[in-house]
Formats: structure tokens, C-alpha cells, sequence
């Protein structure tokens, strides 16, 4: 009626008025009535948007790719976007007066592809199916720039690559590139695997000589150490028979000193005797045998007496007629003879 009308934009909807070509009411989220006839009005979407891209494109190496991915993106300087591009709502308030905003996914695509080109001309195509998080972080460098995104007055928010392909003919000899590194791989392995068997089984047997080594090394000094032992045991017994001897020795010389004393000692003794004998029979060579007996039998006991007497009767016997004994003299004569026996 009259050509008021009312306009409401979403918290995510950036609403700007203009009157006589001057902005006079800005923001998201607003809310107010207008004279539609000299009002104009832009709508600008704040929100995220994903934008999908598949491109074919050419590596270093000259190798067809298909780089499928996606962009999300959303608006920073929704004045900015608003000077480059038409995003003018018609008088209803709702529709856009151009088709710029359903252009807009497109423009940030090729942005993409003109990065995503620059990237892939630097890298080989199996690097790129390898790792392509080097050509990512590349796009997006690329995309933050002044003349990137931030010309359009629009922010990165994430770029992820879904997929490179290559053709199917480079696919399959790839494939059969890598099969065969495969099978190298593997036959490699096989052969490093019975490399490290070998040199187990090398190293087993090294331990198993190095064992019997050390137990001959042990038993050989088990019998050095028995025979040193042996040794000790022998030197200790000749030192002992050594000593041993050397004592016998030392007592037979002592016996001999002993001896020589005692002959000596004997020597001088008998030559004693013989001179108090010599001296004894230089003094009674003058004397007459009678007197010698006489005096011998002085001090004689009774039975070398009677003895005596017996000796001068034998003596004289072819002068004696006829002699009696009487047996008591006999008898006293036997018991004398055995008691100095028995004594």
C-alpha cells in the first residue's frame, strides 16, 4: 500500500538500503519498512557455501589428471562483493535483478583451477597420487592472497582434494609399474629374509663355537688349575720331605758328634783304666802272688773264699789222700750259687 513495503533478513543475510545511491541502513539480521519506489536494496548471503570442482588438468610430466575436490568458502567484505558483483533484490524484496549471485560459486572455481593449475605444472604425476598435500597447501596459499579470494571480498574457510585420476590407459601402467615394484619388492624381500635366516643360522653357529670354545677354554684352565694345584701339593711335599731329610741329616750328624763323643769319652775311660791298671800292675809286680790272693780274699765274701780254697786243693790234689765233704757245706754252697744267680 503506497509503496511501503517491510523487509527482514537472516542473522547470515548482510541487508544494505540505498537511497539516492547512498547507503542508508546496513547490517545482518535487520528488520524495517521502506518506500520501495526510491529504495533500492542489496542482499548479500553471509553463510558458508561448498562449492564442488572436477578438473582435467595437465602434470609436469605431461600426464592427463582428474583433481576432483571441494572449496568452502563464505563472504568477508559483503560492501566489497557488493561493488563487484550485482546482488540487488527486485521490488518484491526476494529475487535477485541479475543472475551474479548463482555466478559467484563459479568465479571461486575457476580461482581454484587457475591455482590448481600453477601447482600441477611443478609436480610429477606420481608425486602427485603419492602426496597431494603439498599441492593443497599450495591452492590454498594461493587462494589467500590479495588477488585470490580477498579481491572478491570473499574468505577461505577449507579446501580439501577428494580424488586425482589419471587416465586409464596411465592407470593401468601404473598399475603394472607398481605391481612389478611390488613383486620386486617382495622378491627382495624373500631374498633380505633369507639373507637375515643365513645370517642367523651364521650367528647361531658362531655362538654355538664361541660356546665351545669358551667351555674348552674353561676345562683347560679347570686342569691348569688342577695341575698347578698338583704342582703345589708336590713342591709342598718335597719341601716337606726336603725338611724331613734335612733333619734326618741334622740328628745324624748329631748322633755322629754324639758318637764320636762317646767313643772319645770311651777312649779316654779305657785308657784310664788301663793306666790305673798299668799303674796297679807296676805296683804288685814285686809282690808275691800269694800275698795278692791273700789280700784279694780279705775282703772276698765266703763263697769266693771257699772257692779259692777249692782252686788249692786242686792244685795240690796229687798230694791230698783222701778229702770229705759234708753235706751241709754242699747245701750252703748250692744256695749261695743260686741266690747270686738269681740275683
Amino acid at each position: 500500500m503506497f509503496g511501503i513495503r517491510y523487509a527482514k533478513a537472516s542473522p547470515t543475510t548482510y541487508l544494505i538500503q540505498y537511497r539516492n545511491g547512498h547507503p542508508v541502513r546496513e547490517g545482518t539480521g535487520l528488520a524495517f519498512f521502506y518506500f520501495a519506489p526510491a529504495a533500492s536494496l542489496v542482499s548479500i548471503p553471509m553463510e558458508s557455501v561448498d562449492a564442488p570442482f572436477m578438473f582435467r588438468e595437465v602434470s609436469a610430466d605431461f600426464q592427463e589428471v582428474t583433481v576432483q575436490g571441494q572449496i568452502s568458502y563464505r563472504v568477508a567484505d559483503p560492501k566489497l562483493l557488493a561493488s563487484l558483483m550485482n546482488f540487488s533484490l527486485k521490488a518484491n524484496g526476494v529475487e535477485y535483478m541479475s543472475d551474479d549471485p548463482g555466478k559467484l560459486p563459479q568465479r571461486v572455481v575457476n580461482a581454484v583451477q587457475v591455482q590448481l593449475r600453477s601447482a600441477l605444472q611443478g609436480q610429477r604425476l606420481q608425486d602427485l597420487l603419492r602426496e597431494s598435500g603439498g599441492m593443497v597447501r599450495a591452492v590454498q596459499d594461493g587462494l589467500r592472497r590479495v588477488d585470490g579470494l580477498p579481491s572478491l571480498g570473499l574468505e577461505l574457510v577449507s579446501l580439501a582434494i577428494l580424488a586425482i585420476k589419471p587416465t586409464p590407459e596411465t592407470a593401468r601402467a601404473l598399475e603394472a609399474t607398481i605391481r612389478e615394484q611390488i613383486l620386486k619388492d617382495a622378491d627382495d624381500a624373500l631374498y633380505r629374509r633369507r639373507n637375515a635366516a643365513i645370517e642367523q643360522e651364521r650367528a647361531i653357529k658362531e655362538n654355538e663355537l664361541n660356546t665351545e670354545i669358551a667351555v674348552e677354554t674353561k676345562k683347560r684352565q679347570i686342569r691348569e688349575t688342577q695341575m698347578d694345584a698338583d704342582r703345589a701339593v708336590l713342591e709342598k711335599r718335597q719341601q716337606f720331605l726336603a725338611q724331613e731329610m734335612q733333619g734326618k741329616i741334622t740328628q745324624e750328624k748329631e748322633n755322629e758328634t754324639l758318637t764320636e763323643l762317646r767313643v772319645s769319652n770311651a777312649k779316654r775311660e779305657a785308657e784310664a783304666k788301663a793306666y790305673g791298671l798299668n799303674t796297679l800292675v807296676n805296683a804288685v809286680s814285686h809282690v808275691d802272688p800269694r800275698v795278692l790272693q791273700a789280700l784279694a780274699l780279705g775282703s772276698a765274701s765266703p763263697g769266693a773264699i771257699i772257692a779259692s780254697a777249692f782252686q788249692e786243693l786242686a792244685q795240690n790234689a796229687n798230694k791230698i789222700g783222701e778229702l770229705n765233704i759234708s753235706p751241709d757245706l754242699l747245701q750252703q754252697l748250692t744256695q749261695s750259687t743260686a741266690k747270686k744267680t738269681k740275683d
